[in-house]
C-alpha cells in the first residue's frame, strides 16, 4: 500500500500556499490575534513565505526552508519573542480557522490540528 504524503494530501504547493495565506489573513484582521500580530513585521509577506517553506518540508514536500536557512530550530528562532499560553492560543486560533477553511478532508484537518497544537505548545517559553 502506497502512503500518500501529508504534502500531497494538503494539495502540494498550491494547498500549502493557500493555507499559509489564509493563516496570515486571519492573524492580520482578527482582533483576537492582536498580540501575535504585534510580534510580526508590518509586511507579512516574508513571514508567510517562511511558513510556507517550513510547512512544505514539514509535511513531506520539498525542504525549501532547510535549503535556504538550515535546520528549522523552531524553538531557538522563537526565543526572542515572549510566547505564553495567550500567544499560543492566538496562533492556534488563526491556524485552526485557516485549516478548517482551506482543508476539506476531515482526517487531514484532525491530523494537522493535533500536530500544530503540539508544535504551538512547544514554542512556549514563558508561563
Amino acid at each position: 500500500m502506497v502512503q500518500i504524503s501529508l504534502y500531497t494530501r494538503l494539495g502540494g504547493e498550491q494547498g500549502i500556499r493557500a493555507l499559509t495565506r489564509r493563516f496570515y489573513e486571519i492573524m492580520d484582521s482578527d482582533p483576537f490575534a492582536l498580540k501575535i500580530r504585534a510580534m510580526h513585521p508590518t509586511d507579512l509577506s516574508t513571514s508567510e513565505q517562511k511558513l510556507f517553506e517550513f510547512l512544505s518540508g514539514w509535511s513531506g514536500g520539498p525542504q525549501l526552508f532547510v535549503e535556504k536557512y538550515g535546520h528549522p530550530r523552531l524553538r531557538a528562532r522563537h526565543l526572542p519573542f515572549q510566547i505564553g499560553i495567550p500567544e499560543r492560543d492566538q496562533w492556534m486560533y488563526c491556524m485552526e480557522h485557516a485549516v478548517k477553511e482551506q482543508i476539506q478532508d476531515e482526517e487531514v484537518q484532525a491530523k494537522l490540528l493535533t500536530q500544530f497544537t503540539h508544535l504551538a505548545d512547544f514554542m512556549r517559553n514563558i508561563e
